[in-house]
């Protein structure tokens, strides 16, 4: 009799436990997306990608997510009479900090206070919370569009569980930037794309650090900053001499050049963290941006 009591209290607990696990595996690896939004009904199709087979859904596109850690897509179409059909993307990166970065790789448009960070222009929604990266668009125009892609939006912000704090190293920026300027990079291809520095990777930048480009006004006339952490002091102190070496050999071991066009570029390098001011129209300019990082920095 003990016996049989015993293998079936065993059998309860691997019961419990394999429900515990799918209840786990359902919250952590898939959202509720919605199934109708203001009359558009989703088509029943469920389409996935994952990271070999995203080159066939965004050829061309493809190496921004990837560079940002992406991990899985979910692609929902949703239809209704008389009107364009909405499509939704649900991108699951590798961390928050990589849904951020892909967020603002792009971002040009006005705030919708979606998520913990959107904007809605040329009839497309984008926004990122947690890990996770959603873009929302018409394939057309239509009278209930607008509404209905931010209503879209909102349901599947809410349905997206966990938040998460930007990354650390913006808090390090001093005031005054231009905000929808700010850049999250995790490699040189991808600074390339904002702000060309050479064809070869001069800085070292890999999954392990991190870059933020972003514009100060100066006269009205645009300063670039590139601001970057590495893993350690010596990663930084290599990256800062190989920078040197590649975009500054006539600045003859200063910390600073004038270049041909007037303007100022400047280098600094503070424990794990390199800054690079471009495009400074006077040296004054170049001088107040590398004070301010430095006094964050030391705070």
């Amino acid at each position: 009799m003990f016996v049989r009591v015993l293998i079936l209290f065993i059998g309860i607990l691997i019961s419990f436990a394999e429900v515990r696990g799918q209840e786990r595996g359902k919250v952590a690896g898939e959202i509720a997306l919605p199934t109708e939004v203001n009359g558009w009904k989703w088509d029943g199709k469920k389409t996935k990608y994952n990271p070999r087979t995203l080159f066939d859904y965004i050829d061309g596109a493809a190496e921004v997510y990837l560079a940002y850690g992406f991990q899985s897509l979910a692609v929902r179409r949703f239809e209704k009479s008389n009107q364009p059909s909405i499509i939704l993307e649900l991108y699951e990166m590798e961390t928050a900090e990589d849904a951020f970065g892909v967020f603002s790789f792009e971002r040009q448009d006005e705030e919708v206070g979606v998520g913990q960070g959107s904007e809605y222009g040329g009839g497309l929604l984008r926004f990122w919370k947690g890990k996770y990266f959603v873009a929302i668009y018409a394939e057309g125009e239509g009278a209930e569009v607008d509404k209905t892609l931010i209503n879209c939006a909102q349901l599947v912000a809410r349905a997206i569980p966990e938040t998460a704090p930007l990354p650390k190293i913006i808090q390090f920026l001093p005031a005054g930037y231009m905000e929808k300027s700010l850049r999250y990079l995790k490699n040189h291809v991808l600074l390339n794309q904002r702000f060309f520095l050479a064809q070869k990777n001069i800085l070292n930048l890999n999954r392990q650090t991190e870059a933020v480009l972003v514009q100060y006004l100066r006269y009205k006339q645009k300063m670039h900053v590139l601001f970057i952490r590495y893993p350690s002091w010596a990663e930084a102190q290599a990256a800062a001499q190989s920078f040197r070496q590649a975009y500054l050999p006539d600045a003859q071991g200063k910390d600073r050049l004038q270049i041909e066009d007037k303007k100022w570029t400047f280098l600094k390098h503070w424990r794990e963290y390199i800054l690079i001011v471009l495009d400074a129209p006077d040296e004054a300019g170049g001088e107040e941006v590398c004070r301010n990082f430095e006094k964050n920095l030391k705070g």
